[in-house]
């Protein structure tokens, strides 16, 4: 299943264009892990262009096994485009009730609403696609000394529910936001 999704363009961001990552996303993907605060966050921060050609690999296995579905978030420039984001999906099973959203954002992206932007056309688009499978809500973890991520959370309406104490590979206590389901 290949799915593309775009967001316009807005006062509140430019552009998005969200899409399955590809093998030619490999160089902006190890230019984005260049940066200490998404290598700080990230459970395996990728360093080698082998690296980075496995995680899409795995990426594109389970958009393939409709269990998890990664999305290179890039913004169209003239003749191509530029990634600054990250948003994924993921532990989607039929009738479970929820799954979970992750996301990160480059650092040249950061302060742009990409985040929100972003995340909400994968929330949407995730309820539209697997709400009839039962899925009723989606959560989004976070570290408790990452304030962007809160903030990011409430502008998609993703309500704080509770603190949820560290565990490996985590060293601090958590938050767990919930956006719940809700037909137009």
């Amino acid at each position: 299943m290949s799915v593309t999704l775009r967001v316009a363009g807005a006062a509140s961001g430019p552009e998005l264009e969200l899409r399955c990552w590809r093998l030619d996303d490999v160089p902006a993907l190890l230019d984005a892990h260049r940066d200490p605060g998404l290598r700080s966050r990230a459970r395996q921060p990728l360093t080698t262009p082998a690296e980075a050609r496995r995680w899409i690999d795995g990426n594109r296995q389970a958009w393939a096994a409709g269990r998890s579905f990664s999305f290179a978030v890039c913004q169209p420039e003239a003749g191509g485009h530029r990634l600054v984001a990250c948003v994924v999906l993921k532990n989607v099973l039929p009738g479970r009730p929820h799954a979970e959203v992750g996301y990160w954002t480059a650092a040249a992206a950061r302060g742009r609403g990409v985040a929100p932007r972003a995340l909400t056309a994968v929330t949407d688009w995730a309820f539209t696609r697997f709400a009839a499978t039962g899925l009723s809500h989606l959560e989004l973890l976070h570290q408790v000394d990452n304030p962007a991520s809160c903030r990011v959370a409430e502008k998609t309406g993703y309500d704080f529910v509770e603190v949820l104490p560290a565990r490996p590979p985590f060293p601090l206590d958590g938050h767990r936001h919930v956006r719940r389901f809700s037909p137009r």
